[in-house]
């Protein structure tokens, strides 16, 4: 790919994340700012998402497992 190229999308879709959140019209500290508070989030709901649904999947699949009666894991 060409270097170039890429870099000219990576600025479009910094461009069409500026429109989206109206963040073009902020001064630059104001910018600056409300990027920090939005990878922040961002970070945050990647994390949580990382940590909480692989335990919350294995949770319901046991108690669905339970319900639609197949066996106990303890019984033979």
């Amino acid at each position: 790919m060409d270097v170039k190229r890429v870099k000219d999308y990576l600025y479009w879709l910094y461009y069409q994340y500026q429109l989206v959140t109206c963040s073009y019209v902020l001064e630059p500290w104001e910018q600056s700012m409300f990027h920090t508070i939005t990878v922040t989030v961002l970070a945050m709901v990647v994390y949580t998402a990382y940590v909480f649904v692989p335990i919350h999947i294995r949770l319901a699949l046991q108690f669905f497992s339970q319900i639609f009666g197949s066996r106990p894991e303890g019984a033979v």
